[in-house]
This record gives structure tokens, sequence and C-alpha cells, in this order.
């Protein structure tokens, strides 16, 4: 293992996934490793001691936050966007949901593109 800034960007994802779940996201990354993750639900990953999110610019918020979170826990370090794009994703314009909060899943959000550099695949 190579220590380069593509390290920087997977600590801040473990980070931000941490913050989104409320605990450590031990099992869940295990589970991103595997096929396991295709049928779990943004939604079902979430702070389970917090209320779901009902405003619609929360909504957006966490769905802006989760896909960038899982850019950066891509398995591939190339296919990782930097902490550059990361900051330009969090500061350009906001884009609504393709789909209702609820029914947005984790392989979805693996799968959307974030950045012009090869696609992350688990």
């Amino acid at each position: 293992m190579v220590v380069t800034e593509k390290c920087d960007v997977y600590s801040f994802g473990v980070v931000a996934l941490e913050t989104l779940m409320g605990g450590h996201p031990g099992e869940l990354l295990s589970l991103l490793s595997s096929s396991s993750s295709q049928n779990i639900m943004l939604i079902d990953v979430l702070d389970p001691r917090l209320p779901p999110p009902l405003d619609e610019i929360v909504v957006q918020d966490i769905g802006l936050i989760s896909r960038i979170t899982f850019a950066c826990l891509c398995s591939k370090p190339k296919s990782r966007p930097s902490m550059h794009m990361v900051s330009r994703e969090f500061l350009g314009p906001k884009t609504a949901l393709a789909k209702p909060f609820h029914e947005i899943s984790i392989s979805e959000l693996r799968n959307q593109e974030m950045y012009a550099i090869e696609e992350c695949e688990g």
C-alpha cells in the first residue's frame, strides 16, 4: 500500500459516513467491498437516533454528501476524486435527486459519476 492524497480522500469518506450513520461504519465498509451492498437503502444506514429527513433542502444535502462520500470510498484509489474535486462538488450548484429519498440505494450512489475519472466499481 502506498500512501497518497487518495488515502486522505478515503479517510474523509469514512468520517463523512460515520457522521451520516451516527457510529462506526466498519460493517458497512465491509459490505461495500462485496456485492452484498446492492440492496442496502440510504435511509437504512442513516443515524437511527434521528428522524428521517423531511425538509427538501436537508434531503438534497444528505443526497449530495452521500454521493460524495461513496465516491471517496471507491475501492480503486485512482478512481477516487481529489479533495479539490470534493470541495468543488460542495461549492457547486445543487441538483435535485432523481428519485424519492427513501428509494435511493447505496449501489445507486456508488454508480453516480461525480467526476470525469474512470467509474468506481465495487
